[in-house]
């Protein structure tokens, strides 16, 4: 039996005492004032404590990766799609790829109902849910030559679960693309500041990207510093720009925008994964974490209290302004990302599998870089939470609870609970260089607000304005490198579908297949986004009201998938792992599609909310936000669309999850009937380190592997 040294010993006996003074804090106060830093001390403790040791027994005694293993990158590298790369690009590409709007809008909107509920849900979800799923999905995938989840679920489950799978899994793909351009697009329109910044991160990737293949391969650290040293030019620059007169060059409309994300999201699902791709995703995590680190760190040192109640009364009446329903199901739908995502999956049986250079890094780069988007969660939770809650409400609640003028948003938030006078409402908008905060729905102001009271805190008020404005382009960087990833995803699991049908299809390689669905895919979100953004009502505005629990359907999908992998696997004992997690979402998400088609309450339920505006139109009058009789008809046909689409997901959800139950119970009774689609074991050539840091072992392997290599 191995027992830890003494070193090791006390030191994750400090870091669970951390963790559990911060629980304990956050759980005992009642009514005294809570430091936002022992929210970040029970997160940063449990995730730790959760990556040693849970993590690592999955890892290893559930999933029992092999090191000795070949994965697909080795097996099948083609340097287009399958290409073996470091673990710490790809490290960064996955990560770059999954943390989109959701860690940073989701749990912003949920502050609604205090800083408690969203809390307990990011940090226990994620360890117990998000970042199991995510782990167990990118190994099954790997397994099987990089499959998609829906071709995997046609595979283990069977022809009627599987097409089930595929048609929910791409519908809700388009659906989630969609609504993260449209984010970028109101993040960037007329801001030269975010444009410019942005748009250079793509010829400092494209570099950085020949500089490891072709003029210094394996040379990561010089890379890095290169990349990061041109990223933080880009970001200064991109202030003077905005002063100068190239300003107008770069202050883009909505419509400009949505050309050039359609082309750029194009271009970079067909470009070579070494190219673009990974190399940007591994530069953006910079900033990423560093903000985010930074940001953590500012609030240690600042110690800025949590304003916000620990549970608001909205939490127990489901009537709050910024989103309407109870504290179950929907502040588990709300926060998605941070906690638990069904697009996680898409990606880790998408481009990551067909990189991996190593089935031991499945740990890393599945379980670590969901740890990492769950402290994105919290700190945008912190940043919600730090600011006064009478601002909070009237940024995010809509112009009809609230009006247009600080004095009527002021009496609106009287009558919420809170206090905030007219002159402080003017005053937080001027400080941060806005005309108006009022009515700043969707979270991302929200969070830019309270990322500069952190930081403005630290380094003076005088700054508040630039923090404000860096966070809002901060926010776009975060979602549009999981919008390039997405759409080369969507690529695979169109070209697996189609493969089905036409076996050239199958390998995701071919040229004209890559192009074909690359078009496809990129055409169908790029659609929707078009007409949302010309239309306030239509396009991707149409289908934003079911992106959460679409997103979460689609976990379900994958937790289902999984459960019956570690089934038919001869791991049954252990198949309550993902099976736990996939009781509770499905409960959750089931129960929320339920209340969301047949609710009597029109600010939750679908079809009610179309017999109001029905009503409205036959009486003659216009209700809000329709502002025209034309705008009336638009509501009720997105409610009517928004219903049957929540009701036929839900179906297709239920069916998978019967269909897997199905295979489950026929391979407990007769396992001779039960068949694998694993490819064939293949002994690896490659040898590269499980995590971050390689240990002694793996150093000596190193060392063996560079002396028994033949002199070129």
């Amino acid at each position: 039996m191995r027992t830890g040294k003494p070193r090791t010993i006390v030191i994750w006996t400090l870091v669970a005492l951390v963790g559990a003074a911060g629980w304990s804090v956050l759980a005992l106060s009642r009514g005294e004032n809570v430091s936002a830093a022992w929210m970040v001390a029970a997160a940063l403790g449990s995730y730790a404590i959760a990556y040693r040791f849970y993590a690592k027994f999955i890892a290893y005694k559930v999933l029992k990766v092999d090191k000795t293993r070949a994965t697909p990158a080795e097996r099948l590298n083609n340097g287009i799609d399958f290409h073996p790369t470091d673990r710490r690009v790809l490290l960064g590409h996955h990560f770059a790829a999954i943390a989109g709007a959701g860690p940073l809008v989701g749990p912003v909107l949920a502050a609604q109902m205090g800083y408690l509920p969203g809390t307990v849900w990011i940090i226990a979800g994620v360890i117990f849910a998000g970042a199991v799923q995510d782990m167990a999905v990118l190994f099954f995938s790997t397994r099987r030559d990089g499959r998609s989840l829906g071709q995997m679920a046609r595979e283990e489950i069977g022809p009627f679960g599987g097409a089930a799978a595929l048609l929910a899994a791409f519908a809700i793909m388009i659906i989630l693309l969609g609504v993260l351009a449209l984010v970028i697009v109101n993040a960037l329109a007329q801001s030269p500041w975010g444009t410019f910044s942005i748009g250079m991160t793509i010829p400092i990737a494209l570099l950085m990207g020949f500089y490891l293949r072709v003029l210094r391969p394996g040379r990561i650290t010089e890379v890095s510093l290169i990349g990061v040293a041109l990223l933080l030019l880009a970001l200064v620059a991109g202030r003077w720009v905005a002063e100068s007169s190239w300003a107008d060059t770069f202050t883009l409309a909505p419509s400009t925008l949505v050309v050039w994300l359609v082309a750029y999201g194009f271009i970079a699902s067909i470009l070579p994964v070494w190219m673009l791709l990974a190399p940007r995703d591994y530069l953006s995590t910079f900033m990423k974490i560093g903000t985010i680190a930074l940001l953590a760190l500012g609030v240690v040192i600042a110690l800025p209290t949590l304003k916000m109640d620990p549970v608001t009364d909205f939490a127990r009446q489901g009537n709050g302004p910024v989103f309407a329903g109870s504290l179950f199901p929907f502040v588990f739908i709300t926060i998605a990302c941070g906690a638990l995502s069904g697009f996680h999956s898409l990606i880790s049986s998408g481009t990551t599998p067909k990189m991996m250079q190593k089935e031991t890094q499945v740990r890393m780069i599945g379980y670590g870089s969901m740890l990492m988007e769950s402290s994105v969660a919290i700190m945008a939770l912190v940043a919600a939470c730090v600011i006064d809650p009478g601002l909070y409400f009237a940024m995010n609640a809509p112009a009809g609870v609230i009006g247009t003028t600080v004095e009527s948003a002021s009496h609106a938030v009287a009558n919420l609970g809170y206090t905030i006078s007219p002159a402080d409402l003017a005053k937080a908008a001027h400080q941060v260089q806005e005309q108006s905060l009022l009515s700043r729905t969707g979270g991302a102001p929200t969070l830019a607000v309270g990322v500069s009271e952190i930081f403005s805190k630290v380094t003076g008020g005088s700054l508040r304005a630039f923090w404000y404005h860096f966070a809002i382009m901060f926010e776009a960087l975060f979602i549009l490198t999981a919008l390039d990833a997405g759409t080369r995803v969507g690529r695979f699991m169109l070209q697996d579908t189609l493969g089905n049908v036409y076996r050239p299809f199958k390998n995701v390689s071919w040229k004209p297949g890559l192009v074909i669905t690359s078009a496809i895919v990129t055409g169908l979100w790029g659609y929707f986004l078009w007409v949302g953004v010309h239309e306030p009502l239509g396009g991707i505005n149409q289908l934003f009201p079911i992106f959460g629990i679409s997103n979460q359907l689609l976990a379900a999908v994958a937790l289902a998938v999984c459960t019956t992998l570690l089934v038919k696997s001869g791991r049954l004992k252990w198949a309550w792992i993902t099976g736990i997690p996939l009781v509770w979402d499905a409960t959750v998400t089931l129960t929320a599609s339920y209340q969301k088609v047949f609710s009597s309450d029109p600010k939750v339920g679908f079809f009610q909310q179309r017999s109001v505006y029905q009503d409205g139109i036959d009486a003659g009058k216009v209700l809000p936000p329709a502002k025209s009789m034309d705008d009336m008809h638009t509501v009720v046909t997105n409610s009517t669309v928004d219903g049957v689409l929540s009701a036929v997901l839900a179906v297709l959800v239920v069916v998978v999850i019967v269909d897997a139950a199905r295979v489950c119970v026929r391979h407990i009774r007769r396992p001779a009937l039960s068949t694998l689609s694993e490819a064939p074991y293949v002994e690896s050539k490659i040898v590269a380190p499980a995590g971050l840091i390689p240990t002694e072992e793996e150093k000596a392997e190193e060392r063996d592997a560079v002396g028994a290599a033949p002199d070129s």
